[in-house]
């Protein structure tokens, strides 16, 4: 492997001219050959016997470059990057010059990691929200408990906006039944917009063992069998059932709570609500001072860094989904979406996460923050006990540099959450525009006689 020449580009990129030598290219067709041939059929040579030189002058002499060139190349890749000290962060852009029997060249489009330049990282200010719980907020997070202790209860009146009609249907159209419009004993929650337009609003007002005919008009975005179509419903309503509140006392905070009063379990209540929301108010702002930190930052990203993080992010979807049991195909196809799709969305927070990367590392640089080996097997050891693994299992999975990386990230993140103060955020000073007027000469001073 030879680089032959070294170019840097824009946006923290560099491209590499790397020659890989005769005598390597020649192995790898030969390994190549070696590994294919029994797929090869021959005329007049067993199956995988046939020379190599027979296949190539049947197909050409090269015919195995191209698997020969994806076995080198990643190596060949690999040994130029550590021989120029890039520090790749991204998939290559690869791209072959030429291939022969003097061997092959490519071009290779590096990402490096770029270098940050710093704004102002200590004493940030941005807004935090002010935590209050109000009766009308616990009165809210009540509500669940309330809807699961209320009962449907029959009764003997015509069906209202609300209520759950019990009904029989079925549908015609031009006096011949359709498919899927026939149901016995069917829960219709009226006004929860689950059927057709116009059917519910008609079954409003019907009483137990009323019967009726209900006209209904499909609209055009229906299913094709069905869409635009006029039909008639044939309903029979057999019960009329109304929602029924549980009282709220003490009795009812005995029954869905490990609290004996209903004031005790309504201050419970409003403490855990507290702590979601001040939570909540810490983690924006330290969103909102992370954004700061990454505007006042000057780095150019390459596109490569992005991707590589997106990929990550995806992976990790993936195997979120897989532990739910639902596979990616099966979830994005539910979702309407596509792999594309998929990518698009997830791009926006993998740049935020290499922005934020990228400016932690400058900061920690900045402020020579180390990390020991003592901290290093501190948290290899907090990581087994969360996990419930061996300590030498976590040590097999993660490398003592990934937990070194994550550990003075950490330290970098809290050196300026902890110098950040709460307030507004401070405006940015727009640049004086330069003025496009062409410039006058002043009038010339005479000279004194």
């Amino acid at each position: 492997m030879k680089v032959t020449s070294v170019e840097k580009k824009e946006k923290s990129t560099v491209e590499l001219t790397i020659q890989v030598e005769a005598e390597a290219f020649e192995a790898a067709i030969q390994k190549v050959y070696l590994k294919t041939r029994g797929r090869i059929n021959v005329p007049g040579f067993r199956k995988g016997k046939a020379p190599r030189k027979i296949i190539e002058g049947m197909y050409g002499s090269g015919v195995f470059y191209e698997d020969a060139i994806n076995e080198v190349y990643p190596a060949a890749y690999e040994e130029a990057v550590k021989e120029q000290g890039l520090d790749d962060v991204g998939y290559p852009k690869m791209e072959i010059v030429e291939a022969g029997k003097e061997g092959f060249t490519f071009k290779a489009l590096v990402s490096v990691r770029p270098e940050a330049k710093l704004g102002e990282y200590k004493g940030l200010t941005a807004p935090k929200e002010a935590v209050e719980v109000t009766e009308e907020d616990i009165d809210g997070e009540l509500k669940p408990y309330i809807d699961r202790a209320t009962r449907l209860v029959s009764v003997k009146r015509k069906a209202k906006k609300g209520d759950t009609a019990v009904i029989d249907f079925e549908g015609f159209d031009n006096g011949t039944p359709f498919e899927g419009g026939k149901g016995e004993n069917y829960d219709l929650k009226l006004g929860a917009g689950m059927f057709v337009p116009g059917f519910e609003e008609q079954v409003v007002g019907m009483k137990a063992g009323e019967e009726k005919d209900i006209d209904i008009t499909f609209p055009e975005d229906y299913h094709a069998d069905l869409a635009g179509k006029a039909v008639v419903f044939h309903v029979k309503c057999n019960e009329v059932k109304e929602s029924q509140a549980p009282e709220v006392d003490d009795e009812f905070a005995k029954d869905v709570s490990e609290f004996e009063t209903l004031a005790d379990f309504r201050k419970d209540l409003g403490e855990k609500l507290k702590e979601r929301k001040e939570a909540q108010a810490k983690s924006d702002f330290e969103n909102a001072v992370l954004e700061q930190l990454v505007e006042n930052m000057e780095c150019e990203i390459p596109d490569g860094m992005v991707e590589a993080q997106t990929d990550r992010l995806m992976d990790d979807y993936a195997m979120r989904l897989q532990s739910q049991g639902i596979p990616m195909d099966q979830y994005m196809s539910m979702m309407g979406m596509t792999p594309e799709m998929m990518r698009a969305s997830a791009k926006p927070a993998a740049l935020k996460q290499v922005q934020v990367e990228l400016a932690l590392t400058a900061v920690a640089k900045a402020e020579g923050i180390e990390v020991s080996d003592e901290e290093c097997e501190e948290e290899a050891a907090k990581l087994a006990e969360q996990y419930k693994m061996e300590l030498d299992q976590v040590k097999a999975i993660v490398a003592t540099d990934s937990l070194r990386k994550d550990l003075t990230l950490r330290k970098a993140n809290d050196l300026v959450i902890s110098s950040a103060k709460e307030g507004e955020k401070p405006k940015k000073e727009e640049k004086p525009k330069r003025s496009r007027a062409k410039k006058t000469e002043e009038p010339k001073e005479e000279a004194a006689e």
